[in-house]
């Protein structure tokens, strides 16, 4: 058995585990892998495990391995991403996770028209408040709902974001909860489900799944240390 094989079951045993203890079916969490900085020979490997669900941050980086993946793979932008990008990520990516301001939002309804697709969207928030990160304050993601709401090329499935890394998972727990409590309010303000609750990583999947994530993103516990981009060797200057 691969290692790859060895920790995607470690992984799903994690899964599993914390469905249990909650109460939910493990069905209704779903796995991505996370690969970026990761070949298409690893996508592959996963595909043929059973994974068929991937995140990728860095649009240059997609473009080059989506190509040589399995045609059965299904692909997440889950990175920041700028509007000058949003072309690519429509026609590369079946949901852009991270939709953090309007104006990113309308670009990416632009262009899903110009390509008659409808990429779907997930509005990233920023629960902790950390100046690093990207993403709307629940306020103001509450304040631009009938906005969002009116791009029909962009249907809105849910929210996600990133908890402030902490040694100990259960310093997660009230981001989290914060965000189903936000996904509920989001949800009688529409009148629709947001099906989608984007939370949790390698460390803390546990809890995210315990305060109700339905998709748990996973890269090094999955696929391993990322290997370093590979950069040029500096060319010497001549004398």
């Amino acid at each position: 058995m691969s290692a790859l094989a060895e920790r995607l079951i470690s992984i799903r045993q994690r899964i599993a585990s914390a469905c249990d203890r909650s109460g939910r079916s493990v069905a209704s969490v779903e796995l991505m892998g996370v690969s970026k900085n990761h070949p298409p020979e690893a996508v592959s490997e996963a595909v043929q495990l059973g994974l068929t669900l991937f995140g990728e941050n860095r649009i240059q980086e997609a473009r080059a391995k989506i190509p040589l993946s399995p045609p059965t793979a299904r692909w997440h932008f889950i990175g920041h991403l700028q509007s000058n990008k949003a072309r690519d990520a429509v026609a590369l990516f079946e949901t852009v996770q991270g939709v953090d301001s309007l104006e990113l939002a309308r670009e990416l309804q632009k262009q899903a028209q110009k390509q008659s697709r409808q990429p779907a969207i997930l509005a990233e928030v920023n629960v902790a408040g950390e100046s690093s990160k990207f993403g709307w304050t629940p306020d103001a993601l509450l304040g631009a709902l009938p906005a969002l709401s009116a791009l029909d090329r962009l249907p809105l499935k849910g929210l996600m974001t990133i908890a402030p890394y902490a040694p100990d998972p259960e310093t997660a727990r009230p981001i989290f909860r914060r965000l189903r409590e936000l996904r509920d309010q989001c949800e009688q303000r529409l009148q629709h489900p947001l099906p989608i609750l984007s939370m949790g990583m390698s460390g803390d999947l546990e809890v995210a799944i315990e305060e109700g994530a339905t998709l748990v993103r996973v890269g090094t516990a999955l696929f391993g240390d990322r290997p370093r981009p590979i950069r040029p060797e500096p060319t010497p200057s001549q004398p």
